[in-house]
């Protein structure tokens, strides 16, 4: 039997946690006799043939390391299905067997079209800070970024305590709401707004009054992106000049700072996992699957399902009204 040579890439946004899922493909694969070439930035590393043989030692002291040693991008070419087959014929030319992804939707549908024009083994590994992928219950960088913006949140709450004022807080995470729904758990804020359910403004500005009548020195709205679409200061004025209930506010926005830092226990556990399983997955012949983790068992998810709505947690987002009495 041929030997297997497996390329593996990052693509996306990055994500704490994305170099455990790596050393965990290359050592896994290495141990097993598979041939580990790193495909550096991404889909464009596949156009411009940045191929690197790894090592166990390439992948040494990195499971502490946010972002990604071997670099992620975004490549407009890859949207196109003429660059889709010129990737497949790339891959064909040296002699690749399989592919594994790790990121997010983006590039999961990335690697549906690629199932289109070339037969080899292809993986994908969630790793995005959002955990907005279907068929797996947490992704690779969220449980870091829930942790980093809670330590901002905390700060941010000492300084609205202080100055008796209300802050509204965007944090990331596209058209879901999970990074803004467990930080506003975490954090004690009195209003969370995600794109899941609809947001009736005056009925926050109402909140905030009636937060100030029981006497809260502090109030703390975390809101998703994409509720505001990027326009967080335009969305502010839209709440905070309801008719006759205006108030002073404070805008932060977190930005990409929570992408950053050293990934926590939790997520080097589930990367870790996740990427030795991506190659057990190529040993036992498997394709056009990602791989995920549900009620903390391994399981495979064909790459069509992943781009199914995820659901939220209802329970929780029903609590944040009443925790905030």
């Amino acid at each position: 039997m041929n030997e297997k040579k497996i390329g593996v890439f990052c693509s996306g946004g990055d994500a704490p946690g994305m170099n455990a899922a790596l050393r965990a493909v290359v050592r896994r694969g290495i141990a097993q006799g598979v041939k580990i070439i790193a495909i550096h930035r991404g889909y464009q590393g596949i156009f411009d043939e940045a191929f690197e043989k790894m090592t166990p030692r390439s992948v040494g002291n990195i499971i502490q390391l946010g972002g990604t040693i071997i670099k992620t991008a975004r490549c407009e070419k890859f949207y196109r299905e003429e660059g889709v087959a010129e990737a497949a014929e790339i891959l064909k030319k040296h002699n690749f067997t399989g592919l594994i992804a790790i990121g997010g939707d983006g590039t999961f549908r990335g690697l549906i079209e690629l199932q289109k024009h070339w037969d080899g083994q292809i993986i994908g590994v969630p790793g995005t800070i959002d955990n907005d992928i279907f068929g797996t219950d947490y992704t690779i960088g969220f449980d870091t970024a829930i942790d980093t913006v809670i330590q901002m949140l905390d700060r941010i709450r000492d300084t609205a305590e202080s100055h008796e004022r209300v802050f509204i807080v965007e944090v990331m995470g596209r058209q879901s709401g999970f990074i803004a729904l467990e930080v506003g758990i975490g954090c004690g804020a009195e209003a969370v707004l995600i794109p899941e359910h609809p947001i009736n403004l005056r009925e926050i500005a109402k909140q905030v009054k009636e937060a100030h009548k029981r006497e809260k020195k502090s109030v703390i709205i975390v809101v998703a992106e994409g509720v505001s679409n990027n326009k967080i200061f335009e969305f502010c004025n839209k709440l905070t000049n309801q008719e006759g209930l205006e108030f002073k506010t404070h805008i932060s926005i977190l930005g990409h700072v929570q992408r950053g830092g050293s990934p926590s226990a939790l997520d080097r556990w589930l990367a870790t996992r996740l990427g030795a399983f991506a190659i057990d997955c190529i040993l036992e012949g498997s394709t056009g699957i990602m791989v995920g983790e549900q009620n903390h068992q391994l399981v495979k998810v064909p790459l069509k399902e992943t781009g199914k709505k995820k659901s939220i947690d209802q329970y929780a987002y029903s609590l944040i009204r009443d925790l905030a009495i």
